[in-house]
């Protein structure tokens, strides 16, 4: 079906001979017509088969009827009342996207579009509102808050269009989907479009008092007509080599590679780099500001551009250009895969994509071939086609670097040094093959009379933890060289005889000449007054004649 059939308004059919759409996709053309007469629709398209246009194009031409002359038929009914149509998208980038469509069809109209969606501001987004539109192309997370702010009326809403609604019930928007509904009247437009037309996205529709027509377009029409797919077979780690070798045969003007983890966007975009192909990776660890840039950049007219994304990253990328794609791995379930290649091959081009598969990826394979019901072909580059030099990733290279560092710095891996010092020798570390080093020592009593706790050379696990302490002893009294009395010498402190009161009455010399240590009761590990009280010590002696006593008289 040819667009020039459908009798639209003069000035949307100008706009689409710009564009240069001529024949209607299979989407289009079964879904055009009931939007036009104001029916419900519950449609099934995947990403590259023309589903933007297969819902806006039928909803500008109502508002232009409306504008031109008001009807009273039922299908139109109370349509000239309501002021907006409200687009409900999963992400940023696609609300964009959708918006830049909707000016490119509406120019020359008069009609006004604006997205909503966090991560920016909310002044302009208010101002836009204020000034009147006919589009409202939002998230439903900001929309929600600028509802609750009496920013945006949802009873002015003409009719309500949910895109990519399988990925919004995925990222857990359920409930705000029927937060919305339940404020927006019955009486508007409802249409849902998906890639799978589940239980969850056709219950919510009836929930709300929709009736859809369903127009499920088989999976095979589903994927982009224009792709060529192809899988090779290949090792794990071979996947580098061939990546660059695909991009070195094809030589694509705008390639986008697909990657399953986010921390692998920016790997292969530096691998990329570091063997002279220009690239650019996007992922949800970038900012707002900064996804918007790159997806600026990539649009640009230069003479390469290579996108490296995610599937959540890439959503609603609406970019005619690409000519080619490669899944570094393959997607896990078979819809994502339809939603990756559907980026090339669009607007009549015709496009190619590769899924570097190794044994990770089989299972991942198996779903994909039998939800399309088609056996992807098999393809090897050839031994020319191969390149052999190149600059391995960035972290293989590193961690080789890391290693050696480590082994001549010492640190994890190697020997280390006293506290003050991580990382290097330490003095008394049993040597290798060898015995333990005790190094030079001075003579200490054995025994009861040899050294204990937390002083100079004691054994490891008495020693008290200085840091933090360097300017003050244990008193709080400031050492010599901060203009204070010097802080004591901490000395040989024997075990008190359990029998002895006084140093003079145990005999003991060393116990008679030991100085009192300034930590006592106190906290070592954070210097403050300890709760444990002092006991004074009994022997096993005085115990027994005790417990005698109590129980004797």
């Amino acid at each position: 079906m040819k667009y020039s059939e459908l009798n639209l308004d003069p000035r949307l059919n100008t706009a689409i001979e710009k564009l240069n759409y001529v024949e209607a996709t299979a989407i289009q053309e079964q879904t055009i017509p009931h939007i036009l007469s104001g029916k419900d629709v519950a449609g099934l398209a995947q990403t590259g088969t023309g589903k933007t246009a297969a819902f806006l194009i039928p909803l500008i031409e109502r508002i232009l009827r409306t504008q031109n002359e008001p009807t009273h038929e039922r299908a139109f009914k109370d349509w000239h009342a309501r002021s907006f149509i409200l687009i409900l998208v999963p992400t940023r980038e696609l609300a964009e996207q959708i918006n830049d469509n909707v000016i490119k069809l509406t120019d020359g109209c008069g009609l006004k579009s604006f997205p909503l969606y966090g991560g920016t501001g909310y002044d302009k987004q208010k101002e836009a509102l204020q000034s009147g539109l006919s589009f409202v192309v939002s998230t439903p997370g900001r929309l929600i808050d600028l509802y609750k702010e009496n920013h945006v009326d949802l009873k002015q809403v003409k009719a309500v269009v949910f895109d990519e609604a399988d990925r919004m019930f995925d990222m857990g928007f359920k409930d705000d989907m029927k937060y919305i509904l339940s404020r927006i009247p019955r009486e508007r437009q409802f249409l849902v479009f998906s890639a799978t037309l589940n239980f969850d996205v056709l219950n919510t529709a009836y929930q709300f008092g929709a009736e859809p027509v369903e127009i499920n377009i088989s999976r095979d029409q589903a994927k982009a007509e224009n792709v060529k797919d192809y899988i090779m077979h290949i090792g794990h780690e071979e996947k580098p080599q061939n990546l660059l070798s695909i991009l070195k045969k094809e030589n694509p003007k705008q390639a986008m590679i697909f990657t399953n983890f986010k921390h692998n966007v920016d790997r292969i975009s530096a691998f990329l780099m570091d063997n002279q192909i220009p690239a650019m990776g996007i992922s949800s660890l970038m900012s707002q500001g900064q996804r918007n840039n790159v997806i600026e950049k990539f649009k640009a007219e230069n003479d390469q551009n290579i996108l490296v994304a995610t599937d959540v990253a890439a959503r609603g990328l609406d970019i005619n250009g690409v000519d080619l794609v490669v899944n570094f791995e393959m997607p896990q379930d078979a819809e994502s895969y339809v939603h990756r290649i559907g980026r090339t091959g669009r607007a009549g081009r015709e496009g190619k994509a590769y899924s570097l598969i190794c044994d990770r990826d089989i299972d991942s394979l198996s779903r994909v071939e039998e939800y399309t019901k088609k056996k992807i072909e098999t393809v090897f580059l050839e031994d020319e086609e191969l390149i052999k030099e190149f600059t391995p990733f960035r972290r293989e290279e590193a961690s080789l670097r890391n290693r050696f560092d480590r082994a001549q710095k010492g640190g994890r891996g190697g020997p280390r040094q006293e506290r003050d010092a991580r990382g290097g020798d330490r003095q008394d570390r049993r040597p290798k093959g060898g015995k333990r080093f005790e190094g030079p020592r001075q003579d200490a009593p054995a025994g009861a009379s040899a050294a204990r706790g937390p002083v100079e050379g004691a054994p490891r696990g008495h020693r008290h933890n200085n840091k933090g302490r360097d300017q003050k002893d244990f008193r709080g009294r400031q050492h010599k060289d901060q203009g204070g009395p010097a802080a004591p010498q901490h000395q040989n402190r024997p075990p008190k005889p359990a029998h002895a009161t006084s140093p003079a009455a145990s005999g003991n010399t060393a116990a008679q000449n030991r100085i009192k240590l300034p930590n006592k009761g106190r906290n070592f590990r954070n210097n403050a007054p300890s709760k444990r009280q002092p006991v004074a010590q009994t022997s096993f002696s005085q115990k027994v004649k005790s417990f005698f006593q109590k129980i004797f008289g």
